[in-house]
């Protein structure tokens, strides 16, 4: 019973850690362009020097 006084504020720490985590991505902007990677690798790049 006393292990469960110890895991449920480390359970929600990381939980809040993860959600922290989240919103940050969220305002960085790590989601605006969700289609452009999935559109870029169509792209033929013959032209563009190596």
């Amino acid at each position: 019973m006393t292990t469960l006084l110890y895991l449920i504020p480390i359970a929600l720490f990381l939980g809040g850690l993860g959600l922290g985590a989240f919103i940050w991505s969220l305002r960085s902007g790590q989601y605006d362009d969700l289609d452009g990677a999935a559109s870029r690798i169509l792209i033929d790049d013959e032209n563009k020097p190596k």
